[in-house]
């Protein structure tokens, strides 16, 4: 159950960081190199995921990928 939680509150956590992008495409105090870096753990995590079939892993971090990477699309477009 705790892990379910923790699961879905760090998934999610980029939806307020998506909606106030995609609204204002004000991405100029968001680090490239760090959503670089976390979009990239994301793929690393969904991959690993795929590997071991593991369902929750590949859920959690296909939301976490979209989600991060509409924020790093934005960055680099309205850079």
């Amino acid at each position: 159950m705790i892990g379910s939680i923790a699961a879905v509150l760090t998934t999610f956590a980029f939806l307020p960081q998506v909606i106030k992008v995609i609204k204002t495409k004000d991405t100029e105090s968001i680090a490239l190199g760090m959503y670089l870096m976390q979009v990239l753990g994301i793929a690393l995590w969904l991959a690993h995921g795929l590997a071991i079939q593991d369902l929750p892993l590949i859920l959690a971090n296909s939301v976490s990928f979209i989600l991060s990477g509409i924020i790093l699309v934005y960055k680099i477009r309205y850079k």
